[in-house]
């Protein structure tokens, strides 16, 4: 047990001296937050590698080269010392990234990119240089692929927004295929006003290049950020930062008239106007803000919504309302009687879910009954820890009985009779029991 003992301490040492360099970068970007910074890379040494790959996700699928992190582990340290090498030389060659297709929740089918293991490593090292740099940097509206920051903060802070207002005027953006059509020269433009380190430059241009890698050949293109790469939710953070962030807070705040505000989420943003005639006026000018850095506002997607509270002459609760999130924001009675924004699962995820609960049912039929049911417990759970908020339990319950009826459903074509009555399945669960729906983000929570 001691060399594990060693290896563990030894394990948080390294962890510790990272977040001293990580630590050393912020408060240098911090303290000079116009000052473009020329030596980074020196920061990434073995000993960084070892942490960004501690960090890297072991469970995906291999990319082009088939290798599995099993496989990298295997022969790690001179692994990790040849990449640095590369990486530190400027001979690291970036891979193609290997396109599988996967289906989507209304049938369609979507590309998502596999990088190699290696890949994500390096990515991975690069992307806690930058992160580092730019969090420094980001704006409070900003809630996507952060340290510290989720969805649920998003959803909170776009409920104060709405409530603060009585509702307002929203505008709902939506970008047409953002990951897919970012400019490289533009991303080039924005991180050259931050980060000018040779080495790091030199690498990111590599992944911007290396292309994708399909049954026709090899596919490289001018537009886009590394499909499935793990830096690429950063560098489409830098980008929209300078899109839309900064450009909200320095040059459309100050020219309202009302109260405004701006969540977004990576890709994902809506705007709270207090005033219309300044929701009319932003709607005007984003698509040529957009436009301007290469990037197509969906014409049906992105629309303003009327949402003044019904009290106040707004549209009836269950008419106008608008998604965000996996969630349709609309207008509900409190407990005390008053008019309060609440959210419910939207159906586009409602049903989205259920096919995917229905697929797997349906594969692993087969299976012992008992790890059936810890893997619908844990998806279960999955779904009450994002969905389970304060005004949603009836989707939970909802949610909660269709997996009941396809787990059943299925379970019956084990049998010859093809079906399972509900009186054997009742006794079923008393034996293998399912979690109940319950709430796990409350508003109340804080209240006496």
């Amino acid at each position: 047990m001691e060399p594990l003992k060693g290896k563990t301490e030894d394990t948080l040492r390294s962890t510790e001296s990272i977040s001293t360099k990580l630590q050393r970068i912020a408060g240098l970007a911090r303290v000079s937050p116009t000052r473009v910074l020329t030596t980074l890379a020196h920061h990434i040494d073995i000993e960084f590698l070892h942490e960004a790959y501690r960090r890297t996700r072991k469970d995906g699928a291999p990319g082009v080269d088939g290798q599995t992190a099993a496989d990298y582990a295997r022969d790690l340290e001179p692994r990790l010392q040849t990449l640095l090498d590369l990486f530190k030389s400027g001979r690291y060659r970036a891979p193609p990234v290997r396109r599988v297709m996967i289906p989507k929740g209304d049938g369609r089918m979507r590309p998502i990119g596999i990088p190699t293991f290696e890949d994500k490593v390096l990515q991975r090292a690069v992307a806690m240089v930058l992160e580092a740099v730019y969090e420094q940097d980001f704006k409070e509206c900003s809630y996507g692929f952060r340290p510290g920051r989720g969805a649920h903060q998003a959803l909170d802070t776009l409920r104060e927004a709405l409530m603060s207002v009585h509702g307002g005027w929203v505008i709902e953006l939506d970008i047409q295929q953002f990951f897919d059509t970012l400019e490289h020269q533009h991303l080039r433009d924005i991180l050259d006003r931050r980060v000018r380190d040779g080495v790091l430059r030199r690498v990111i241009g590599k992944w911007l290049n290396a292309g994708v890698l399909t049954e026709g050949g090899r596919e490289q293109s001018e537009v886009g950020t590394p499909q499935g790469g793990v830096i690429s939710p950063l560098l489409a953070n830098i980008y929209l930062h300078d899109v839309l962030d900064v450009w909200f807070e320095d040059v459309v705040r100050p020219r309202m008239r009302g109260q405004v505000a701006l969540v977004r989420y990576a890709d994902d943003a809506v705007i709270v106007c207090a005033q219309e005639d300044d929701a009319k006026r932003l709607m005007a000018v984003l698509p040529k803000r957009f436009g301007k850095y290469g990037l197509t506002l969906h014409p049906d997607k992105t629309k303003l919504i009327r949402f003044v509270r019904p009290s106040l002459g707004g549209a009836d609760p269950n008419g106008e309302s608008f998604d965000f999130l996996g969630f349709t924001h609309h207008w509900a009675k409190s407990r005390r009687g008053k008019w309060v924004v609440r959210k419910r699962t939207a159906k586009k995820r409602l049903s989205r879910s259920l096919v995917r609960i229905n697929e797997w049912c349906r594969d692993h039929r087969h299976e012992p009954l008992d790890e059936q049911r810890t893997k619908l417990a844990q998806k279960l759970h999955g779904h009450y820890g994002y969905f389970g908020v304060t005004g949603n339990y009836e989707a939970l319950v909802r949610f909660f009985r269709e997996t009941l009826n396809r787990w059943r459903r299925w379970l019956g074509r084990r049998s010859q009779r093809g079906y399972l009555t509900w009186p054997a399945f009742v006794e079923l669960l008393k034996r293998q029991p399912l979690p109940a729906p319950r709430v796990t983000h409350t508003i109340y929570a804080a209240k006496p």
